[in-house]
Order: structure tokens, then C-alpha cells, then sequence
């Protein structure tokens, strides 16, 4: 039997992939479950393995090209003399199967003429429902990510009785950890490695892409993230938005992080725990809508935009920000910012934001409003602080350090008075109370 491996979504907002590497080659045997491709879909380098055995007969998107979601990139054969078959299907149906350039993929490819389908899947793919938790992993089966086996059988762990965190309720090798007592590394180890197999995995962190310098006089093709971006400010082109903004004096919160700053605690790790602090007081601030109703998350999800050194943006999530102490929300948020930068995020590490923050105030801006994600219901602006003559309620004027954020919602589910009564909330809290932030 001749199966199709197919270009994987990745995410749910991914309508086509690049291949960055196969990591098996044309007559090689493919185990069930090994990765075989390595695609890079809208912001990270993801692993797709084999969800049968066989041989990788022949490869119709090679490394370097594009192809759309659902089209074959490969074809694998059940046995050895099914592969001179499968490259002679492979050559019928050439000019069809080949991915296109980036620019150029629209339409889908045609389909084979009798090939099984599915024969590869994401080593993480994303949740369709990523605010509401894991889905069950089909028929039953248990869905283990290769690494989380190999660890399982060296710390002799029974995979079978664990309960997989990853995405569709897979295991991943945080699970194995947690249930033998360690403490779990950072996730995206096990997709980090983009190599061939006959390359062994590097200690260190690949150094981050960087975007070339732009060639007066010339079209420079978006890179897969830029077409992400592209396709997202469309869509939120057609969501009514309303914008509402507030000064903000952060003296006590300046006091506070140089008071804590050498304990390894970021500014941004302050903001994101201050919203999502007062997010708590503000559900609907928190929900999202949808066509049958206002979809009110289960967890604070604060995700924080990024700027990528080789174009585009990022929005990296702290997942339930406001039950995460301010030590170790910053050392989180740190560690997913090197991981973005490389590409190496998970799609639940990118993609379950419910809220969303955009701070230019380290570039010196002061005021600015941010476009609504898709799928979220607000984002904040964060402008810096600067120092302000203001009036206290005394009518006494003093010089006080002030930062104007500007919060753009949905309005189809939010209201004026409650974004208002949001910033009111987030204002008192930073300037009355920001001590409670390290409890």
C-alpha cells in the first residue's frame, strides 16, 4: 500500500508550510511515530512523524519549497517493492503534487489517484481548542511524542498510566519528568533539533535569525511569520473595535522593580501580572466572542507581543498569569522569549492567548493603540513613563512618572464601561497597592 504524507496544519491559522529539512532520505525505513520532515509553519520549526511504518519511497516537496496545507509532500510504501511504484505515481502526478512558490500557493493540490491518505502528523500540532484545554487523542490511542517514550523507557516510567498536557492530550517529555519527581525542562527541547538524523543534537541555542538587508529597488517576499501577520491584521479588519486610554503614575511600581529587579523580575513579568490581577475583578475583559455567544475563558492567558529579528511578531503566552508568583512568571517569560526568537515555541506556547500586551515604551513612545488579535476579546497599549507635572487632589502640583496605555476590545461583547472600569482597576493597582504583585 502507497500512502501520502500530507503538509500538516500546524496551526489553526496555517494555509501552507516549508519544508526546513527531511531527516530521512528516499529507501529509507520509517518507523511508526519517527519524525521524518521538519516544516516550519507560521512562527515555530515543528517535527511531523510517521503515522505508520514503511519506506520513504520519494519526496515531492523538497527542502527549501512551499507547499499548502493538505497537499502531499512525500510518499511512503508499505514495502520495499512498492517504492518503484510509488516514484512512478510520484512522476504521474509531478506537476500537480510539487508545492509552488510562497507567492504563488493558492490553489490546493490535485489528489493522487488511490493513495491513503494522513500518513504523517505533527509532533505537536495545535489545539483547535486551545483555551479549553487538551482534546482526547483518537480511538482511544495512545499519542506519545518520541522523546517522552525514549525518556519514559530510560527512567522506567509506565507511559501508559500518565495523562499527556501536549496538545490532543499527548504526552510529552514534561510528563514523563513530572511523574518520575524532576523537575520538566523547557518544552521545546525535543523540537529544537532540525538537523538529520546522523547529527547529533547541539547543547547550545542555535543563534537567532536575522532579517537580510533590504535591496533598494527590490520586492522582498513575506517570510512565512510576515504572511501569518498579514493574514491576521485582515482578519481583524472586520471586528468593531473601540479604544479607551488612561494615565497611569507607576512611581510605586518604578520602586518596587528596582527594589526587585536583581532578583531576576522584568518589567514586562510586573505589567502581566498587574493585568492579570485585575483581570480576575473583569471576566468579560478576559472572554472572546463567538457566533453563539460570549466565550468566557477558563484561565488568564496574558500573551505578550515580540518583535522577531528576521520580520514579524510573535506573541509568546503566560498561561494562568495571575496564579503565577512574579519570580517565576518573569523567569517563564524569559525563557519563552529565547525560544521565540529561535523558533522553538510550541503551538499552545503562542497561540492561547485571552489577552494580549503591546509595549513600545522602551522604544520611547508614548502613546499608541494596538490592533485586536483574532480570536481575543482585548490587547493593551503600553506607552513609557515619562515625567509629568500633575495636579494632586489637594490641587497641589508636583512632578510625578506617568504612562498613557490605551486598551483596544471587541465590541460586539465588551462595552465602554468596562474597559474603562478595567484601566480604573489596573490604575489603582499599580499605583496604590503594586507590593501585592509579589505575594
Amino acid at each position: 500500500m502507497i500512502r501520502e504524507v500530507f503538509m500538516p496544519a500546524l496551526s489553526s491559522t496555517m494555509t501552507e508550510g516549508k519544508i526546513v529539512s527531511w531527516t530521512k532520505a528516499p529507501g529509507d525505513k520509517v518507523e511508526k511515530g519517527e519524525t521524518v520532515v521538519i516544516v516550519e509553519s507560521d512562527k515555530a520549526d515543528m517535527d511531523v512523524e510517521s503515522f505508520y511504518e514503511g519506506y520513504l519511497a520519494t519526496i515531492v516537496v523538497e527542502a527549501g519549497d512551499v507547499a499548502a496545507v493538505g497537499s502531499a509532500i512525500a510518499l511512503l510504501a508499505e514495502t520495499e517493492a512498492e517504492i518503484e511504484d510509488a516514484k512512478k505515481q510520484a512522476a504521474a502526478t509531478a506537476p500537480t503534487a510539487v508545492a509552488a512558490p510562497a507567492a504563488a500557493v493558492a490553489a490546493p493540490a490535485a489528489a493522487a489517484p488511490s493513495p491513503e491518505p494522513v500518513a504523517a502528523a505533527a509532533t505537536t500540532p495545535a489545539a483547535t481548542t486551545p483555551q479549553n484545554g487538551n482534546s482526547a487523542a483518537p480511538s482511544g490511542r495512545l499519542i506519545a511524542s518520541p522523546r517522552a517514550k525514549k525518556l519514559a523507557k530510560k527512567l522506567k516510567i509506565d507511559i501508559k498510566a500518565l495523562v499527556g498536557s501536549g496538545p490532543h492530550g499527548r504526552i510529552i517529555a514534561q510528563d514523563v519528568e513530572k511523574a518520575a519527581g524532576q523537575v520538566p525542562t523547557p518544552a521545546a527541547t525535543a523540537v529544537a533539533v532540525a538537523a538529520p538524523t546522523t547529527v547529533a543534537a547541539a547543547p547550545v541555542i542555535p543563534a537567532a535569525p536575522t532579517a537580510p538587508p533590504p535591496v533598494p529597488g527590490q520586492v522582498t517576499p513575506f517570510n512565512t511569520m510576515q504572511q501569518a501577520v498579514v493574514r491576521n491584521m485582515n482578519a481583524s479588519l472586520s471586528v468593531p473595535v473601540f479604544r479607551v486610554s488612561y494615565a497611569i503614575t507607576t512611581d510605586a511600581l518604578d520602586a518596587l522593580y528596582k527594589q526587585i529587579k536583581p532578583k531576576g523580575v522584568t518589567m514586562t513579568g510586573l505589567l502581566a501580572k498587574a493585568v492579570a490581577v485585575t483581570l480576575t475583578k473583569h471576566p468579560i475583559v478576559n472572554a472572546s466572542y463567538t457566533d453563539a455567544g460570549i466565550q468566557y475563558n477558563g484561565s488568564i492567558n496574558v500573551a505578550v507581543a515580540v518583535a522577531m529579528p528576521d520580520g514579524g511578531l510573535i506573541t509568546p503566552v503566560l498561561r494562568g498569569a495571575d496564579q503565577m508568583d512574579i519570580y517565576s512568571l518573569s523567569r517563564a517569560w524569559k525563557d519563552l522569549v529565547t525560544r521565540s526568537r529561535n523558533k522553538q515555541l510550541q503551538p499552545e506556547e503562542y497561540t492561547t492567548g485571552t489577552f494580549t500586551l503591546s509595549n513600545l515604551g522602551m522604544f520611547g513612545v508614548e502613546n499608541f493603540d494596538a490592533i485586536l488579535p483574532p480570536g481575543t476579546g482585548s490587547i493593551l497599549a503600553i506607552g513609557g513613563a515619562k515625567p509629568t507635572v500633575v495636579a494632586d487632589a489637594n490641587g497641589m502640583f508636583g512632578v510625578k512618572k506617568q504612562m498613557n496605555v490605551n486598551i483596544t476590545c471587541d465590541h460586539r461583547i465588551i462595552y465602554g464601561a468596562d474597559g474603562a472600569a478595567f484601566l480604573k482597576d489596573l490604575a489603582d493597582l499599580i499605583e496604590n497597592d503594586p507590593q501585592s504583585l509579589t505575594l
